[in-house]
């Protein structure tokens, strides 16, 4: 099975395409809105094949003026809202706005859009482990130990993603660490020091106790 690279137009580039092309790998890219590419996307002969959400989709084979060879663009178009098109305009396309892919797969036009914008919530995964996780305040000097430390992280946040989905409520699929953490673990507990140790009492009966209850 080859590895497909998702990448969004910050990676738009063809050394990178070249690169991923030597490793023999897949790639969908958002590509830029280059005049090349917006210009064969508004010409009437290009035939779009209605998909879902109202979007249109389309295939381009283009080489961008600085590229060493054509390679194969995917066109989405989805219809403006009606009060940015209240202007009339007399040029074909202006009532569209277009979105464009670079892709070495074979899967369909429409796979390909669905594909890339599967990518949203990779974006979530992210920002979930950056701010709940603070992957982002690796302070340690070695950068094998960051890497460890890294590591272990993401270790620690699949288990959590595979608790909450095998133990969660459907309902609070799509809730954070930060709030899965102060519903489910943070318990009131009382701290009694005596003979000469320290212990902390916790409820026997405590609320939500069944999602920790093996089944």
């Amino acid at each position: 099975m080859k590895t497909t690279f998702r990448m969004d137009n910050g990676y738009f580039d063809e050394v990178i395409l070249e690169t991923i092309e030597t490793m023999e790998c897949n790639y969908v890219i958002k590509a830029k809105g280059y005049p090349t590419l917006v210009s064969k996307a508004s010409d009437p002969g290009l035939t779009f094949v209605p998909g879902e959400d109202g979007r249109e989709t389309a295939e381009l084979v283009v080489a961008l003026d600085s590229w060493k060879k054509a390679r194969r663009f995917i066109v989405k178009r989805v219809r403006k809202d009606p009060t940015q098109t209240a202007q009339l305009s007399f040029l074909p396309g202006e009532e569209f706005e277009y979105f464009f892919y670079v892709t070495n797969t074979g899967l369909p036009a429409e796979a390909v859009v669905t594909f890339y914008e599967k990518r949203g919530n990779t974006e979530n995964y992210i920002k979930e482990a950056k701010y709940d996780l603070a992957v982002g305040h690796l302070l340690l000097r070695s950068f094998w130990a960051n890497e460890a430390i890294f590591q272990l992280m993401m270790i620690a946040y699949n288990l959590f993603l595979l608790f909450k989905m095998d133990r969660g409520m459907k309902t609070e699929y799509r809730q954070q660490i930060k709030t899965f953490r102060l519903k489910y673990i943070f318990l009131a507990g009382k701290i009694i020091r005596s003979a000469r140790q320290v212990v902390l009492k916790l409820p026997e009966q405590y609320a939500h106790q069944p999602i920790f209850n093996p089944c």
